[in-house]
């Protein structure tokens, strides 16, 4: 059925997950650049306690509904917000459904629903309501997961090259309203955080005709890092598609990361 989409995948394991965790060191959040960006099992590697609340596309909208449910409990010392230009564009539809179908729902997900007056958003929240109601089983296996919300890709993959149309960052009202609440979140319970662009293909990044714009307001609100102008990646070898790192390019994402954690964030491991 077009307008019910119920799917089940590897953000439930991550939501099952953070339920047992607290006190972290490092939390991520965003979309899908966080999540395939950020590996955990790296950072631990270099003793940062970190977890990955990334997933796909995911909007403000639901990283707020996502903080409200877990900030307390983890408690991070610095939250790394990853932040796409795509995703302030986006109506947040199909993190919305991600979220309602893998996470526990409460008031914040009828306030979304609510909200974004979408049927499939209407549909699948129902039909998850009745589902728990009559099964609440639930079997995933999802190799790609790792420990601390990471998904890695599994087989090497590598970008075409394929040359991208120009695109015009636009900026949804909702998602910025939502982006600044939880700035304020943050700030009103003493939890620094930085902000971070993570690398995509220089096709990819060159195709933002106003990228520069983008930049400029990110760095309003805080500390803001762009890696697509730090590192100097490469398109076909460190990439699995236009916009998303393969495991060498998370490598060497990650490595450079934890470098500039160690300079300016020594008191993280304390």
């Amino acid at each position: 059925m077009p307008n019910l989409v119920y799917k089940v995948g590897h953000n439930y394991l991550r939501l099952q997950e953070v339920r047992q965790t607290s006190n972290v060191d490092l939390l991520f959040l965003g979309s899908s650049h966080a999540y395939r960006g950020f590996d955990t099992r790296i950072f631990s590697a270099s003793n940062y306690k970190a977890f990955n609340l990334g997933s796909s596309s995911q909007t403000p909208i639901q990283t707020l509904i996502l903080i409200d449910r877990y900030l307390k409990k983890l408690n991070p010392k610095l939250v790394v917000f990853e932040v796409n230009p795509m995703v302030f564009a986006s109506d947040g539809v199909e993190s919305g459904l991600d979220l309602i179908v893998n996470d526990n729902n409460d008031l914040h997900s009828l306030k979304m629903v609510f909200n974004q007056k979408n049927i499939k958003l209407h549909n699948t929240y129902l039909y998850t309501l009745v589902n728990g109601i009559f099964n609440d089983t639930v079997y995933v296996k999802n190799k790609a997961y790792k420990k601390g919300g990471y998904v890695a890709k599994l087989k090497p993959a590598y970008f075409n090259g394929e040359e991208q149309d120009k695109t015009l960052i636009t900026f949804n009202e909702n998602q910025i309203k939502s982006f600044e609440t939880i700035l304020r979140r943050l700030n009103k319970n003493c939890i620094n955080y930085i902000l971070v662009q993570a690398p995509v293909t220089s096709l990819k990044y060159n195709s933002y005709s106003n990228i520069k714009a983008f930049n400029s307001l990110m760095a309003s609100y805080g500390d803001y890092y762009n890696y697509n102008e730090v590192l100097n990646l490469n398109d076909t070898i460190d990439f699995y598609d236009s916009h998303h790192l393969n495991q060498t390019g998370v490598n060497i994402f990650n490595k450079a990361f934890i470098n500039f954690l160690d300079n300016n964030f020594q008191d993280l491991k304390e």
